[in-house]
């Protein structure tokens, strides 16, 4: 399985990634030039819970009902800017993990509230991603900076132990 996350292969992710965080990109830019007001699309999800077969499970129509629509101004704003943040750190390869957490978390709640579209493929791709680890973001921003700041890390806590070790009082 090591050979799903080497360097080679990374070129591979890379490209899911890029997809990826293109296909993001595109849905919230929208949102965020139009505007956006995601209402009806609640509204729809809530409606679809009702029936002998329902696309949308009562539990989550219940947090639809109870706790989105009235916080819909801030899903107003949550949705759009983390579509396109989630893009942006995708196309980067920048805060890679989290974007991908965050994207699939997204298209998991989309598929809850009953919307199937591409939200497979790109929770599918997500899931994978993520699943290829560092192999996801070795070309990207985070397979410079990690090292960096893991670097940066080690130097700080090798001096920080040097210093508490000269500084101790003799017995």
């Amino acid at each position: 399985m090591m050979w799903l996350r080497g360097p080679k292969i990374a070129i591979i992710w890379t490209i899911l990634r890029v997809w990826l965080g293109f296909k993001w990109l595109e849905a919230g830019i929208h949102k965020v030039a139009d505007g956006f007001d995601a209402t009806g699309f609640i509204n729809g999800a809530i409606a679809q819970a009702g029936g002998e077969h329902p696309a949308v499970a009562g539990w989550y129509a219940t947090f639809l009902e109870t706790f989105a629509l009235p916080n819909i101004e801030l899903f107003n704003i949550l949705i759009p800017w983390g579509e396109v943040l989630v893009g942006v750190g995708l196309l980067l390869g920048v805060a890679t993990i989290p974007a991908l957490l965050a994207g699939a978390f997204m298209n998991l709640n989309f598929l809850l509230a009953g919307t199937v579209s591409t939200n497979p493929i790109l929770y599918t791709a997500a899931i994978l991603l993520l699943a290829a680890g560092t192999a996801s973001y070795y070309y990207g921003g985070d397979g410079l900076l990690l090292p960096l700041l893991k670097q940066q890390l080690t130097n700080y806590k090798n001096k920080k132990m040097t210093k508490e070790h000269t500084e101790m009082p003799a017995h």
